[in-house]
């Protein structure tokens, strides 16, 4: 049995290689399988008992996933069609190692689902469920390469310098690097009959490289396909599975907004090989409209910046501080206001598997609104469990390995 075993699978191989060996005669290809399997130990001092309560939250030591990066296993490829140009693709679902679950249900994909063309002169088009040019431009400098977005990603991911917002059915164009400047444009359309603003999205952003510095700027608008608001539909193109993305306590009372409108700046200086330093500032507005249950377009503006140091290329240790400020708006008089403050520890086993220890701690103060009413604004450590209290620690311990 075992030789008939070992014989099928030397022809099943040898039929592969055929086959390789025969699409190769037409055009060069590439597929890569690719993911990241991450899991650890997490603790939280506070949870509360759904988004936005003030009271009832309790400690809890848990299984946690995806910390490091988030956890995931994709496809992608490409074919040299000849004149510089190439056909690309990327698929990418996400999953929970604990549980085995899908990361969003319903969602085959959840994480990227594309196709385009890609030229060295020309640039790259694609068309799909991708990330933003606002993101793309944005995340080198942002909170998350050393402090993660699970932990170090501003309060409740509200900027989106995090990796959650994802667009479907996008046109995104980005320009080849001239002189260290690269540009990019997308839009999503809506496809609402009788409306070509209803659930689309359109984002902008450019990044400049010089040496050891760089600097990314980006606009991102992502509007609800729900008339005047309410509750955000599935046919927006900002949709996350199940609702609205980047949602936490501190936009609970905003999730029925007609638009989000974020504007941000990042920018970072690599001093040598064993220090840098980033910054980031944003601006991000949660529009009303006559559904929205909110009269008055929130204002959230945010700043940060951290500090990475890797002494030997085994360690690394980063610390990031981030300052959140919401404007008054929605009978709101004393607006609320987050301070968060990151700690990393990294081992690095081997080029593809480390183990990382990560501390965050956060402080709100004043108020906010829940459900059309002034409550006072709780913690929501980056896109952890929020609080039910004014503050909340956040630990973990945990391994992440990359194939």
């Amino acid at each position: 049995m075992k030789k008939r075993y070992h014989k099928e699978a030397k022809l099943a191989v040898a039929g592969v290689a055929a086959m390789l060996a025969t699409g190769g005669a037409f055009a060069q290809s590439s597929v890569t399988l690719y993911g990241v399997i991450d899991t650890g130990i997490g603790y939280l001092s506070s949870q509360a008992p759904s988004t936005g309560a003030t009271k009832g939250g309790q400690s809890v030591f848990k299984m946690i996933e995806g910390v490091w990066g988030g956890e995931r296993f994709g496809f992608k490829g490409s074919e040299d069609l000849g004149g510089g140009t190439k056909a690309i693709f990327q698929l990418e679902e996400g999953f929970n190692a604990d549980t085995g679950a899908e990361s969003k249900s319903g969602l085959m994909f959840s994480r990227a689902s594309w196709v385009g063309l890609s030229n060295d002169t020309y640039g790259t088009f694609t068309a799909g469920r991708q990330y933003t040019p606002y993101y793309n431009m944005l995340a080198q400098y942002g909170p998350t390469p050393w402090l993660t977005g699970a932990y170090g990603a501003h309060p409740g991911d509200l900027d989106a310098l995090d990796t959650d917002y994802r667009v479907n059915n996008s046109l995104v164009y980005t320009t080849p690097t001239f002189g260290g400047l690269k540009l990019s444009g997308m839009y999503a359309l809506g496809g609402v009959a009788g409306s070509t603003n209803l659930g689309s999205s359109w984002s902008v952003g450019a990044q400049y490289l010089a040496g050891a510095a760089g600097i990314g700027v980006g606009f991102a608008r992502f509007n609800n396909a729900t008339e005047g608001g309410g509750a955000w539909s599935s046919s927006s193109t900002a949709y996350s599975g199940t609702g609205e993305q980047g949602e936490s306590s501190i936009t609970n009372g905003y999730q029925n907004a007609a638009a989000q409108q974020r504007f941000a700046v990042t920018g970072g200086y690599q001093f040598n090989s064993q220090w840098d330093v980033s910054a980031s500032y944003s601006n991000v507005q949660y529009i009303a409209g006559p559904n929205s249950g909110f009269s008055t377009t929130a204002i959230f503006n945010t700043g940060g910046a951290v500090l990475h140091y890797r002494p030997v290329v085994s360690w690394d240790f980063a610390a990031g501080y981030s300052y959140t400020r919401a404007t008054q708006a929605n009978g709101v008089q004393d607006a609320a206001s987050y301070q968060q403050i990151n700690l990393t520890e990294l081992y690095n086993l081997s080029k593809r598997t480390r183990i990382y220890v990560l501390e965050a701690y956060e402080r709100a103060n004043g108020q906010t609104i829940n459900g059309g009413k002034v409550v006072t604004a709780t913690a929501a450590i980056g896109e952890q469990s929020a609080a039910s209290s004014r503050s909340q620690f956040a630990a973990t311990i945990g391994i992440n390995h990359q194939f």
